[in-house]
């Protein structure tokens, strides 16, 4: 693989379902923009993210730390008691690009620290705060009158009620502006300018590093007309799991499906979400295509590599949840990842388990300079090969959790055929991905499956403990781990009470 210095486009969704993307077999799916990315580059099946909430994902992009290892576990918004940055200091591909000559911008969300910022990192760009469209940013509304556009406003909002019988959150309306006002093209025209000062860069010899970061498809779902109306509701199928009933699984998910009152809305109104959450997509995806047209035309795309993905899902009804939480299924877990480098495979597909935080050590890579830093992260280099579809990878991916509302630590271990979920205080969950792609019953319990289930637990057990999660402790008294290479008490006081393995 070429060690020469590529310039690097990332582009990234927030909270984005897998399948609303045609190349991943999304029905109804308007998406040429990002099918066209996958035909000329490596589309990943089984891409992850290291946990579904954003800033402790976003920081694990980052740092290519895991956020076990990098601390930083919920978002400011919700924060549980855990720390709101990462140290000053903290290793950041950002800063490591631009300390080898890169030009380094960010435009978009952030949401990697409360009080720290892109700038403190190394990115160029104006900031933008918290997890939703800035719509009262200075530059915005600049924009917007230069633009002479409307201002921002919403109307026909759809949402639930509360257990306590009081509105539930937004979850779509409809917004009083064209296209060309919202945030999101706004967003993209900022990329098209940053992207062009980067070109006249480039012929004086310096790459660079450009990110656009969407707030979308996050829900609340905020789109004019042409996009809201875009896909017939009519022609909407509900997910299978929206026949969840609970039973048997942790008691929280049931918790969070009131909390997003779910039930509280029709099936037409379900419908209707599901419709316009595509209907976001295909205006994120115009807006992508708006950029990708600009690296055209600016003679960059034969010496740019180009990633798209998204920091976690959404369940948009799935499991009768909506947004993300306590809950490890794939429909926030499995994410969307696309990888386009020139000279490399072109329309090809990848089944290896990678994670968003490999993209750390691969943008490393793609510059020339030493990943080892991002110790949890593996360059996806080695698989863009041309017909390299069988190198050696790792046969399972663990996923981790530990809060957002309310502290609540979670450990998964995803193989190709089962998925386990450890709930310390809760019902532990296991999935027979063969039988049950939809995760709908929990076998955990099953006598049948109690040589898997053992299997799976030492499996995960061993991997947190390789990698120093110290989740691991709670699961050397609760399960069987099998024979102990270490005191579990730590006290070091009574060494002759376990056996120890040789």
């Amino acid at each position: 693989m070429t060690k020469r210095r590529r310039n690097i486009l990332f582009l990234m969704t927030d909270q984005h379902r897998r399948d609303t993307l045609g190349c991943y077999g999304g029905p109804g799916a308007h998406t040429p923009v990002l099918d066209g990315l996958a035909a000329t580059g490596v589309r990943f099946d089984q891409w992850y993210t290291p946990t579904a909430i954003c800033t402790p994902a976003r920081a694990s992009l980052l740092t290519g730390k895991l956020p076990f290892r990098h601390r930083l576990l919920a978002n400011a918004e919700r924060n549980v008691g855990y720390i709101e940055d990462l140290p000053r200091d903290a290793f950041s591909f950002s800063r490591t690009l631009r300390d080898a000559g890169y030009n380094v911008g960010l435009m978009g969300k952030w949401h990697a620290g409360e009080h720290l910022t892109a700038r403190d990192f190394g990115f160029e760009g104006p900031h933008f705060v918290g997890w939703h469209n800035q719509i009262d940013h200075p530059e915005y509304l600049a924009y917007l009158q230069q633009g002479g556009h409307p201002p921002y406003e919403i109307h026909d909002r759809i949402r639930g009620t509360l257990p306590n019988g009081g509105p539930g959150n937004l979850l779509a309306a409809r917004l009083k502006q064209p296209t060309e006002a919202t945030f999101e093209h706004f967003l993209a025209t900022r990329t098209i300018e940053m992207l062009r000062e980067y070109a006249v860069a480039v012929e004086r010899g310096t790459p660079f590093y450009l990110a656009l970061h969407f707030s979308g498809p996050h829900l609340p779902y905020i789109l004019p007309d042409e996009w809201f109306d875009l896909v017939d509701p009519a022609t909407v199928e509900l997910p299978r799991s929206t026949l969840e009933t609970f039973e048997g699984k942790p008691p929280v998910q049931k918790n969070y499906s009131a909390h997003w009152t779910y039930d509280t809305l029709t099936p037409e109104e379900s419908r209707t979400l599901i419709a316009v959450y595509r209907g976001y997509v295909a205006l994120l995806d115009f807006e992508l295509g708006r950029v990708l047209a600009a690296l055209d035309e600016l003679g960059l795309t034969d010496d740019t590599a180009v990633f798209f993905t998204s920091d976690h899902g959404e369940f948009t009804g799935s499991h009768r949840l909506h947004d993300k939480g306590p809950a490890m299924y794939d429909d926030i877990y499995r994410t969307c990842g696309l990888l386009r480098v020139p000279g490399e495979a072109s329309g090809e597909v990848r089944e290896q388990f990678v994670s968003l935080v490999d993209c750390t050590a691969t943008i490393l890579d793609l510059a020339g300079l030493d990943p080892s830093a991002a110790v949890d992260s593996r360059s996806l280099l080695p698989l863009m090969s041309p017909g390299n579809d069988q190198a050696p990878w790792d046969p399972a991916i663990v996923g981790e959790f530990h809060g957002h509302h309310f502290p609540y630590p979670q450990r998964m271990l995803r193989t190709r055929t089962h998925k386990l979920v450890v709930n310390p205080e809760s019902v532990n969950e296991l999935y027979d991905l063969v039988r049950d792609p939809d995760e709908m019953v929990n076998v955990y319990r099953l006598p049948e499956y109690e040589e898997v289930r053992n299997g799976l637990l030492r499996d995960l057990y061993e991997r947190l403990r390789a990698r120093g999660d110290n989740f691991y402790h709670w699961m050397t008294s609760a399960y069987p781990v099998g024979d102990l290479s270490y005191d579990p008490s730590m006290g070091g006081l009574d060494d002759d009470s376990y056996p120890v393995r040789a």
